[in-house]
């Protein structure tokens, strides 16, 4: 993403077949993937995008992802402490995060400390007991998500953006698959997702832009829950369902959607079309 970005002219909600609740919404949902988040410059273009937004009279709700690399990191953290690895395997994670607020003006330490210093009592546990329960897998791998949203919403408000952060996990709550909860039911849940008023209500009064972080929620047990790899799609188009936003906005570091990720396979091909179109 780039400072001289282009959009695409957007169709009225209406002239697509959307019913007036949706084609009329003020709420429109922003997806950033880690790529878009993990630079100074990014960030300026993001809030360039927002004040667009305001300025047409929308109600955005931004939803992103963690740093680039950090959900890898955090995973490779635990196979560390799980073979009682005693190196600072979480000094790049550290590192990452202090960069990126340094670039945006912020005092990370202070702002992050408390979270890092909860993730680096989290992995002591796993390496002094060599084994990491599902809980506690989930409570790690969610701490990227928080401490990136936290950047994030920290730059806005500098920029003299109206912003409130959110956390998803009072947001999004995960369903329950059976009468217990599956190891999968932590790692990969499923949300409802149908109109929610009261979440539309809730959204309304802190009138601001409302930043929240994708890929987690809460079981009916107050639980943290992940919603899969790339579950931050997948929790966008959740606030997008429930908000009846008049639509969700997939920002990434790619120009539209292709056969395979463009990234990692050359012969890839750039899908013009869908669904028969």
């Amino acid at each position: 993403m780039s400072t001289t970005i282009t959009e695409a002219a957007f169709d009225n909600g209406d002239s697509l077949g959307a019913p007036p609740e949706i084609a009329e919404s003020r709420w429109v949902v922003m997806k950033f993937g880690g790529s878009s988040v993990s630079t100074a410059e990014n960030w300026s273009t993001i809030a360039r995008l927002l004040r667009s937004r305001l300025d047409a009279g929308l109600k955005p709700v931004v939803v992103h992802s963690a740093l680039k690399g950090v959900s890898n990191a955090l995973e490779k953290v635990l196979s560390a402490a799980l073979a009682g690895d005693t190196n600072d395997a979480l000094g790049v994670i550290r590192d990452q995060h202090y960069e990126l607020a340094m670039a945006l003006g912020l005092d990370g330490p202070a702002m992050l400390d408390e979270t890092l210093h909860e993730l680096d009592q989290l992995v002591a546990g796993v390496r002094l007991v060599r084994e990491v329960s599902v809980r506690v897998r989930v409570r790690i791998m969610a701490l990227g998500e928080l401490m990136a949203t936290r950047l994030g919403a920290a730059y806005l408000a500098s920029q003299s953006l109206p912003v409130s952060w959110l956390d998803a996990r009072e947001l999004l709550r995960g369903r329950s698959r059976s009468g217990r909860q599956t190891t999968s039911a932590y790692l990969s849940a499923t949300c409802d997702f149908d109109p929610d008023k009261a979440l539309q209500s809730l959204l309304s009064t802190e009138n601001k832009i409302v930043i929240t972080q994708g890929f987690i929620a809460r079981n009916k047990n107050g639980e943290t829950v992940l919603l899969g790899r790339g579950g931050s799609d997948t929790s966008a188009a959740y606030f997008a369902a429930k908000l009846q936003a008049r639509r969700l906005e997939i920002w990434t570091d790619v120009p539209g959607m292709f056969t395979a990720d463009p990234h990692v396979v050359p012969a890839k091909r750039f899908l013009r079309s869908c669904c028969g179109q």
